[in-house]
């Protein structure tokens, strides 16, 4: 009996400060060229909280507009403004100044230094959080003095952490040597347990599990923790449920770039249908590194710095329980060793096969979610319209197949694709951003079926030259519920077995 899929939470940070000191682009472009117009013009480009709160696509991230409300909108999006709420359906997008005090409440090892003026104002900010409890809150009792913090930076190695570019603290060096656990890998790591801690307790939140019930966590962003002998020994999983509450859960951290998010949604599918545990979240934190990556081409465009925000996310399987829908793994799509790096066989493998396989064709899937990234930050940048074109290759695909006419191939881009929201984070865009809008529409009965598809660049870490990925389908559910034992439908199979069997006993019989 199937897995289901209980609920989706999405988590947004508006860190602009981040992105002149964190992100790759800028902390390489301070290394090439210190003295850059672009390092100097970079601050005139940053959003504020409101701009960024009332950015179209951000508000469909949260679930408080949907994929087609977005697609309604001419574009570009980056000078349109929606009305502007924090709390969205799924989740939330939390202010800079918040979310540091969520990196101090996350940090175990007291590496996070922050002063006590800005201490004393986030905790009274963060008390008001409904998620946030009073045991979390005791992590901002502790706080550092101006001299220790500059002296910290200075000659120890310390990252900074700004706000609206003062120093308020810092991130401390975990070791004096060891280049895994320098400030900037921590500092790296923090930002992804504490957006990924956020999105666990929006998930919580918003399925009402019990804490205790969760009994299984799989990690899956695109950082990895360790020291210098094991560098991505982990453990996100099991740090984000120690801070999020779940006492009675265990985890391990699932890598595979982007493609991630869906091998992990396949393994905790797989690990409840076994009925090895009954309520697996998969979950993962943000990325700094990506923070204005393609600022360059946005501020030479006259666009804001889009890039602004660290995601996260997370997802609840559980035990079919007749209602929500229900992840196929029988239908399962993937890019295999031998499938090479085509991109008309990689989306055929993701696609067309697996589907082909379960007596299905391209058609049948109402709705494909693919790589989500907004093109309101990929066109400008050189990348064009990534969903569409990934649209279009599947249309193509089944224009080929004969499974549509050629002159068919934009309806069908318009009626099984959507408009891309979601942040350029990697693991982020792919697929898993349609989860939670997936299961509404399944419930309300509008869709019956829809196809996640994760694709992974495993090149970029220089052990193999292969592409990734894997595919799943989100169905609506079938009836059945996997606490009730055996179903009626399951009964009636098994009648009508018991008969077809005495019928054929009998025939033998009257031929003897």
């Amino acid at each position: 009996m199937y897995s289901v899929l209980k609920g989706a939470s999405y988590f947004l940070a508006h860190t602009p400060d981040m992105v002149v000191h964190n992100g790759t682009t800028q902390t390489t472009e301070k290394r090439v060229k210190p003295d850059s117009d672009y390092l100097k013009e970079i601050v005139h480009g940053l959003r504020d909280y409101e701009a960024c709160v009332a950015y179209p696509p951000n508000q469909v991230y949260i679930g408080n507009m949907t994929p087609d409300e977005l697609a309604e909108l001419p574009m570009p999006w980056y000078d349109k403004r929606v009305e502007a709420k924090r709390q969205g359906t799924f989740g939330e997008i939390m202010p800079q100044d918040e979310f540091i005090g969520m990196m101090k409440i996350c940090d175990v090892f007291d590496l996070v230094k922050l002063n006590e003026s800005f201490s004393k104002a986030v905790k009274a900010k963060l008390e008001a959080h409904p998620l946030v409890d009073n045991a979390l809150l005791a992590g901002l009792d502790k706080y550092a003095g101006a001299a220790e913090i500059t002296e910290l930076v200075k000659n120890a190695g310390a990252e900074p952490i700004y706000l609206h570019g003062e120093v308020i603290g810092c991130v401390k060096a975990a070791h004096d040597i060891d280049d895994s656990l320098s400030a900037h890998v921590i500092f790296e790591n923090l930002v992804s347990k504490a957006s990924c801690v956020v999105s666990v307790l929006h998930l919580v939140h918003q399925t009402g599990v019990k804490k205790e019930e969760v009994e299984y966590v799989i990690e899956c962003s695109e950082e990895a923790c360790g020291d210098m002998n094991q560098r991505g020994g982990g453990n996100f999983a099991k740090a984000a449920a120690e801070m999020a509450g779940l006492i009675n859960a265990t985890g391990s951290d699932v890598r595979g770039f982007c493609a991630g998010p869906t091998h992990a949604l396949v393994q905790a599918a797989s690990l409840v249908k076994a009925g090895v545990f009954k309520q697996v979240v998969v979950a993962a934190g943000g990325s700094t590194a990506k923070l204005g990556m393609n600022g360059k081409d946005h501020l030479k465009k006259g666009l804001p710095i889009l890039e602004d925000c660290v995601a996260g996310f997370a997802v609840l399987i559980s035990e079919n329980d007749g209602v929500s829908p229900e992840l196929n793994t029988d239908i399962l799509g993937r890019h295999t060793v031998g499938t090479g790096s085509a991109p008309q066989n990689v989306i055929s493998s993701l696609t067309f096969a697996a589907l082909e396989k379960a007596g299905l064709k391209l058609t049948d899937v109402d709705k494909y979610s693919v790589e989500m990234q907004n093109p309101d930050i990929t066109k400008p940048a050189g990348a064009g319209n990534v969903p569409e074109a990934n649209y279009k290759m599947i249309g193509a695909l089944a224009a080929m197949k004969g499974q549509i006419q050629k002159t068919e191939l934009n309806s069908f881009v318009e009626k099984h694709g959507m408009t891309g929201w979601a942040p350029t984070q990697g693991h982020i865009p792919s697929g898993v951003p349609y989860l939670g809008f997936a299961r509404q529409e399944m419930l309300a009965e509008r869709i019956e079926r829809a196809m996640f598809v994760g694709k992974g660049s495993l090149f970029l870490g220089r052990m193999t030259n292969l592409f990734d990925g894997i595919s799943f389908v989100l169905q609506k559910n079938s009836g059945t519920n996997q606490a009730d034992g055996i179903t009626e439908a399951r009964v009636q199979q098994l009648i009508a077995a018991s008969l077809r069997e005495f019928a054929g006993h009998l025939a033998g019989k009257l031929e003897e």
